[in-house]
């Protein structure tokens, strides 16, 4: 019998030991990427790191009247990489909009044109002959004389497109006499050191993958017109006139909201300058993409929010929006609250860009310095958009994250961001979004691992893989962790990635490293295991003022306990327990409590504590 004992015991410490030294899977491609020290194992970019980066010199001209897009590009690009480059692939995301084009969702007929017409493209100012690329939806590749490491190369392109009107998918017209465009312009694909060149098509809903670039970029439309955009307007006192140059210089440095534009300027007139049309220059550098937004009957809020407590340095934030939206009278102030709430409470950094500028619009997209947000109905729904779409600046846009594979290293930064964000703006607000979606799919056919591709997930499974699940990830990653240690883990892991491309493992790894914990067990049987969630309250013993209760873990999801004593006088009183609990495969837990007055009932869960079924959530006291 003592020898049964011994070996059993054995076996428990044999079981602790290797859960405790868990490992994380990792694709080949990825350890390929370890060899070449690319990557490291302990989450930082490895001594052989690399990315390539293009310059970009755009001009647009864009007629609300016709749709047309006209442009003109000047490409340098660098090659970084190790690799001789024998072609480079561009992507042409209009083409989404192109006749027969694989798309995701349905468009109307009238939107479904030709594409990106590509008028000339040349090298080094050498014209190439039509049989030089080849475009194949949202692709184009172009044959190059070979790109030797370190080298650089020069596109001259010319291009134009019709803008989409009524099937309005991240970009498009928004009313007769105003335009959300993005995506416009032939811009070269990532080549990264694990994929090699990005050939995913853009489909509709899959997001995106871009390199830091720079980005000169000068917009001409009809006089009357207001173009905002991602970067600095270089030239205010060429498109406006003094007046309203003078007013966004102050909003640039006033924490109360000024009106740039307002009801009694638009019947005025005379904003712009009274030229047939106007020129405007940006200047953005490092980031990853460039949008802009135009019209001629939009107002325009503004305020600015110091981001950064050691520099004092200020974040101008715009709300630019049709005055017939009620709920955007608002949207600059949620906008403000939202950007300093980022920077000193979640994710506590220091916000990033000069502007954030939020245009109403048909959608609900993020894009560097730019939101497109449609009007809503509810102030919290508003709410909840407005710092959602704004929380994206770190993830994607900061972090260069690839949405197009790893949604949920960028959506579910934003929900959580959102979760928290959301209170902070409105105390009556509760949100949560996704919670319902998750509880009813979990441990379904449906449900796989976050870490799934997002190429390979549609519908619910991408919806919650992106959301939901991973929010709920990070925010039982910060409760068990608490503050201190979560933000050690995530600013470390911020400050080594930024303005680079992590993938998931990177991520993993430094929020290891950053917080001094090994987090292996939680990660994967949050984001790389299969199952549920699914907490019952499994009994509770009462003897006089001592009361026990065990919680009974029936999924192998790591959830919070978080239960309410419900008292007959009409109090009550909370217990948390962080998901450390779980750790060691246990499959109860046990919680003594005493209580001077009696108990009317026990319920267990909370707001974003998933669960498959809460009937067990409940009991009554006899």
């Amino acid at each position: 019998m003592k020898s049964k004992l011994i070996l059993l015991f054995l076996l428990i410490t044999f079981c602790y030991i290797a859960r405790s030294q868990e490992k994380l899977p990792i694709p080949r491609n990825y350890q390929q990427a370890y060899k070449n020290e690319t990557r490291s194992l302990t989450g930082e970019p490895g001594l052989k790191y690399w990315q390539n980066k293009a310059t970009y010199s755009i001009s647009v001209n864009f007629s609300p009247d016709t749709r047309i897009l006209s442009g003109s590009e000047e490409i340098t690009y660098s090659n970084n990489s190790p690799d001789t480059l024998k072609q480079i692939w561009f992507k042409l995301y209009p083409n989404l909009y192109q006749e027969g084009a694989q798309r995701d969702f349905s468009i109307r007929p009238e939107d479904a044109g030709q594409g990106i017409r590509i008028e000339k493209l040349a090298i080094d100012q050498i014209s190439l002959s039509n049989e030089s690329w080849r475009i194949n939806g949202t692709n184009m590749q172009v044959t190059i004389p070979p790109l030797l490491p370190g080298n650089q190369i020069k596109f001259s392109i010319i291009y134009s497109y019709i803008l989409n009107k009524n099937s309005h998918m991240r970009t498009g017209m928004v009313d007769d006499n105003a335009a959300f465009i993005a995506y416009f312009f032939p811009r070269i694909a990532v080549y990264d050191d694990v994929d090699g060149w990005n050939r995913i098509p853009y489909t509709g809903t899959l997001e995106f993958y871009n390199d830091f670039c720079d980005f000169n970029t000068s917009i001409t439309v009809p006089k009357n017109y207001i173009v905002n955009a991602t970067g600095n307007l270089i030239n205010a006192s060429e498109v406006f006139m003094p007046d309203y140059v003078q007013r966004i210089s102050k909003a640039e440095n006033s924490d109360s909201i000024s009106k740039i534009i307002d009801s009694t300027d638009l019947i005025k007139g005379n904003i712009t300058q009274q030229n047939p049309t106007n020129t405007w220059k940006f200047k953005a550098e490092n980031v990853t993409d460039f949008a802009f937004a135009t019209s001629d009957h939009y107002l325009w809020y503004a305020s600015s929010v110091v981001v950064d407590s050691g520099t004092l340095r200020r974040t101008r934030v715009d709300a630019v929006f049709n005055p017939v939206h009620k709920d955007f009278f608002e949207v600059v102030d949620f906008a403000r609250k939202t950007v300093e709430a980022m920077s000193f409470t979640f994710p506590a950094w220091p916000y990033p860009y000069p502007h954030e500028t939020i245009f109403d619009g048909l959608d609900q997209m993020e894009y560097p310095m730019m939101v497109n947000d449609n009007p809503l109905e509810e102030r919290s729904d508003a709410i909840e958009l407005t710092d959602h779409e704004i929380f994206h600046t770190m993830f994607p846009f900061y972090m260069g994250i690839n949405e197009t594979k790893y949604a949920w290293m960028d959506e579910g930064w934003a929900t959580i961001g959102e979760w928290i964000i959301s209170h902070i703006i409105d105390s009556t607000i509760l949100d949560d979004y996704g919670m319902n979606g998750y509880n009813m799919a979990a441990g379904s056919t449906v449900d796989l691992p976050i870490t799934t591709l997002s190429t390979q997930t549609s519908g619910v499974a991408y919806f919650t893989n992106a959301y939901p699940k991973p929010a709920l990830g990070y925010l039982y990653c910060k409760d068990l962790l608490g503050d201190a240690l979560f933000f050690k883990g995530l600013h470390y892991y911020i400050e080594q990635w930024n303005g680079k491309h992590p993938l998931p493992a990177d991520f993993f790894y430094c929020m290891n490293k950053g917080s001094g914990q090994d987090l292996n067990w939680f990660w994967n049987r949050w984001f790389f295991e299969n199952g549920y969630p699914n907490l019952a309250i499994k009994s509770v013993i009462q003897k006089g003022k001592n009361c026990t209760v065990i919680i009974e873990s029936k999924g192998n999801k790591p959830v919070p306990v978080n239960l309410t004593f419900y008292f007959k006088d009409g109090s009550t009183q909370k217990y948390h327990q962080s998901i450390a609990c779980w750790k060691n495969d246990a499959k109860t837990f046990t919680i003594k409590v005493g209580f001077e007055k009696p108990l009317e009932k026990i319920i267990l869960g909370d707001l974003h504590d998933a669960d498959t079924d809460s009937s067990d959530n409940l009991y009554q006291m006899p």
